[in-house]
C-alpha cells in the first residue's frame, strides 16, 4: 500500500464516524418526537386531572399546573358510585375474555391440527367476520336483546363481546398451534393422552404468550367498548366506565366538568397500563414468536 492510499484510508475513518454519530443523533431525535407525539394526549389528561378549575379554564393555557388538587378524583367517588363502575367493567371484561379464550383455543387447535371437513371455508368465514365492523351488528343485537329480555343484564354485554372477539382469538391461536412440532403430540398420544388432555396439559401451556397477548387485546376491547354498553345497560349501578365518564355532568347545564372527566379517563386507563406492564414479557413473546422458525 502506498503512502497516498494510507492517507486516504485514515481520512475516511473520521468521516465515517462523524456520519454515524449524526445518524444516531437524528434517530434519537425522531424517536423522542414520536414518543412526545404519542404520549402528549395522555400527559395532558393527567395534568388536567390535577389542575384546579381556575387553571383549567384560564387563558392563556396553563400546561404545567402550579396548584395541584385531588378534588376531581374525590368527586368521582363521592358524587357517583365510580367504584361500582370499575367493578362492572372489570367483571364484564374478565368474563368475556375468559370465554373467548376457553372457546377459541379448542376451535383454533381443531382448525390447525384436526383438519375438519370444510376447514378452509370455516377459516375464510372467520377471517371475514374478523374484518366485519362490529357497529354494523348493533341493530340486530338490539333486536335480539329485546326479544330475549336481556336489557340491563351483564349477559347483554358479555355475549356480544365474546362473539366479536372470538374470531380474532381463533386466528391468532391457530397460527401458534400450527408452529408447534407434531412430535410433541405424537409422543403424548403414545403416553396415553387423549386430545383434550393433550390440549390442556401440554399444548396450551406452550402457547401461554399467545393466550396472554390475545387475552389482553380482548380485555382492552371489552373495557373500552361504549355503544353497546350505552344502549343495552340503562341502570345507573350497572354502567361501565366509558359510559359513566361520558355522562359526567357539571353543577349547571352549561358547565363542562373537564377536571372530573380527565380524572375518570386516568382512572379508566390506569388498569390497562398496569396490565400491559405486568404482562409485557409475555406480550413481546407472543408478538415475536412467529417471526423466526426453528
Amino acid at each position: 500500500m502506498t503512502v497516498h492510499q494510507e492517507n486516504l484510508t485514515k481520512n475516511s475513518k473520521p468521516k465515517t464516524k462523524v456520519k454515524k454519530s449524526w445518524q444516531n443523533i437524528l434517530l434519537w431525535i425522531v424517536v423522542a418526537l414520536v414518543v412526545v407525539f404519542c404520549l402528549a394526549p395522555a400527559m395532558w389528561q393527567v395534568l388536567t386531572s390535577f389542575k384546579v378549575n381556575q387553571d383549567i379554564s384560564k387563558v392563556p393555557t396553563i400546561y404545567f399546573p402550579s396548584r395541584i388538587t385531588l378534588n376531581h378524583y374525590t368527586e368521582l367517588f363521592t358524587r357517583r358510585p365510580f367504584l361500582r363502575y370499575i367493578l362492572n367493567s372489570a367483571f364484564v371484561s374478565v368474563v368475556s375474555t375468559v370465554l373467548s379464550l376457553v372457546m377459541g383455543a379448542p376451535a383454533a387447535y381443531a382448525l390447525a391440527r384436526l383438519r375438519p371437513w370444510g376447514g378452509r371455508v370455516i377459516l375464510a368465514g372467520i377471517l371475514i367476520v374478523t374484518l366485519f365492523p362490529g357497529i354494523l351488528l348493533f341493530l340486530g343485537l338490539l333486536e335480539i336483546i329485546q326479544k330475549l329480555h336481556l336489557g340491563n343484564n351483564y349477559l347483554a354485554l358479555i355475549i356480544p363481546y365474546t362473539a366479536i372477539n372470538l374470531p380474532l382469538t381463533i386466528l391468532v391461536l391457530r397460527s401458534f398451534f400450527e408452529q408447534l412440532p407434531k412430535d410433541l403430540e405424537d409422543s403424548a398420544r403414545v403416553d396415553g393422552y387423549n386430545t383434550l388432555q393433550m390440549l390442556i396439559q401440554i399444548l396450551i401451556p406452550m402457547t401461554l404468550p399467545a393466550l396472554v397477548t390475545t387475552g389482553i387485546l380482548t380485555f382492552i376491547f371489552a373495557w373500552n367498548e361504549f355503544i353497546f354498553s350505552l344502549t343495552f345497560i340503562t341502570r345507573e349501578e350497572m354502567k361501565t366506565i366509558p359510559v359513566a365518564a361520558a355522562q359526567l355532568g357539571g353543577a349547571t347545564v352549561f358547565e363542562i366538568p373537564y377536571g372530573p372527566i380527565a380524572a375518570a379517563t386516568v382512572i379508566g386507563t390506569l388498569p390497562l397500563v398496569l396490565l400491559v406492564l405486568f404482562f409485557q414479557r409475555k406480550i413481546i413473546q407472543g408478538l415475536t414468536a412467529g417471526a423466526v422458525k426453528g
